[in-house]
């Protein structure tokens, strides 16, 4: 399974500046809340997490690439 470390990260970075929470997400992607900050923090680290973590960077339009 790909490391999500940075992309983690840079999701994070990206919801503090907009002002977005973890319950805002969830229920923009219909999940709970619990789901969206396990896998935003590393604590999931399931083929799901992956999913979400990639959606996120795409919809986000954040780069993925080494900073």
């Amino acid at each position: 399974m790909p490391e999500t470390l940075n992309g983690r990260k840079r999701i994070n970075e990206y919801l503090k500046a907009q002002k977005i929470s973890y319950s805002q997400l969830a229920t923009l992607y219909g999940m709970n809340r619990q789901d969206v900050a396990d896998y935003l923090t590393g604590r999931k680290q399931t083929p799901a997490a992956t999913r979400f973590i990639i959606a996120l960077i795409k919809a986000f339009g954040l780069s993925y690439e080494g900073k």
